[in-house]
């Protein structure tokens, strides 16, 4: 059980998750400006893919049945890609090519490996099953198929499949606009020279790399200074120009914390510290009726509150089918001897240990190292209350699938 005051993750994000605003506006794009974009509208096949059965090898069309003499068969037409082929002659076989239009009356292809040439013909040096080698019109789509469900995140693969179905514009829904606002006066961007007590503003670039890649549009990305007029003035702003705000910094407990403070006078905060380690201190609310997700200020905490929290909000906006992560279950390759009251997320990745697949784990779990993020290649879970023992089988996700 969590502590009274901490917010259990799968109760955050059910608050969260109903609280979602839908992506209405839609656009129609070009394929080449659709990757990582979502489907507004089904996708059904237009027609057969492939348009007709053709050869999934360079090599000989015939007719099975043909072979049964024994004797050469004669090479009566020449099929290349691309053109319309003569019915096949009873006793003859076609010379063809991968992706070649099947002739009417062949019922099979042999691969020019295993077929010997003269001058008489063709000689086939292996058994022939009817159907061997061909590819069946309408084998990967077939008219009026449900090809691609809205929704549908395009990666490589799906405008590979669209451009298979000639299609060459797709609607999508408008990217979810999103403001980025830093706290704390101690952030120097990179480039400049670090003063006294400064540190380079790292969450904003993470961040960045993270809302591309979810196909969002960053529509202001500003730094907030420690002081409450200022922030207030600047959270409005974002609640006008984005769909979203997300936040680092400024919702623990400290003097110059000054988003949950202005979120609670100026917005509405409905939810604040979760059960989670690292996270605790993040807060949800609205400004002006836009969403504001303010995370914790150490990066790590940043990266793994944005996977675990705020990608499912925003496949949530932007009605992707699949909102949370699957993941694996893999044996621990490391102990935690000391339970803990919140769920743990460590950064940790896949070895081969003693021939078995197990979990290895960052030695060092700060919050303020984004270096274990780099180490890693996901997270293991860590179950609330519970030791970890060598061997003991955990949750684990993979930042491929928590990001994608």
């Amino acid at each position: 059980m969590a502590g009274p005051d901490l917010i259990p993750l799968e109760d955050a994000l059910a608050h969260l998750l109903s609280r979602a605003p839908a992506i209405t506006r839609t656009e129609t794009v070009g394929l080449t400006d659709a990757l990582d974009r979502i489907l507004a509208e089904d996708q059904w096949v237009p027609a057969d893919v492939p348009p007709a059965d053709n050869s999934s090898v360079d090599g000989y069309a015939l007719r099975q049945n043909d072979l049964h003499s024994g004797n050469p068969l004669p090479i009566s037409i020449r099929i290349p890609a691309g053109t319309a082929p003569t019915p096949l002659a009873t006793g003859t076989a076609a010379r063809i090519f991968t992706g070649s239009e099947i002739p009417a009356g062949a019922d099979s292809v042999v691969m020019q490996e295993q077929v010997e040439v003269s001058d008489t013909g063709i000689l086939v040096q292996t058994n022939v099953k009817p159907g061997q080698n061909i590819r069946r019109q309408g084998q990967d789509l077939g008219k009026g198929d449900l090809a691609l469900p809205k929704g549908t995140r395009l990666r490589p693969q799906e405008l590979g499949l669209l451009a298979s179905m000639g299609v060459a514009q797709v609607p999508v829904k408008d990217k979810l606009k999103v403001a980025i606002l830093t706290t704390g006066d101690e952030l120097v961007e990179p480039g400049l020279p670090l003063g006294p007590g400064q540190i380079y503003n790292t969450n904003r670039f993470t961040l960045l790399g993270l809302l591309t890649h979810a196909a969002c549009d960053v529509v202001l990305c500003e730094g907030l200074a420690d002081n409450r007029a200022a922030t207030e003035t600047t959270l409005k702003k974002a609640a006008a120009e984005a769909d979203l705000i997300i936040t680092t910094g400024g919702v623990s407990v400290g003097e110059e914390d000054h988003v949950r403070a202005a979120l609670t006078a100026t917005g509405q905060l409905s939810l604040w510290r979760l059960a989670i380690k690292p996270g605790k201190p993040l807060a949800f609310g609205q400004i002006e009726g836009t969403p504001l997700l303010g995370l914790p200020g150490n990066p790590a905490a940043v990266l793994v509150t944005f996977a675990m929290i705020v990608m499912p909000f925003i496949r949530q906006c932007q009605g992707q089918p699949r909102i949370h992560p699957i993941g694996e279950h893999l044996p621990a390759g490391f102990e935690v001897p000391s339970p803990s009251i919140r769920r743990g997320f460590f950064r940790a990745r896949k070895e081969q240990e003693a021939g078995e697949l197990r979990l290895a784990a960052y030695p060092n779990q700060s919050s303020g190292m984004l270096s274990s993020a780099c180490w890693a290649d996901g997270l293991a879970v860590i179950p609330e209350n519970s030791e970890v023992r060598i061997g003991d089988v955990l949750t684990y996700y993979s930042f491929t699938e928590l990001l994608a």
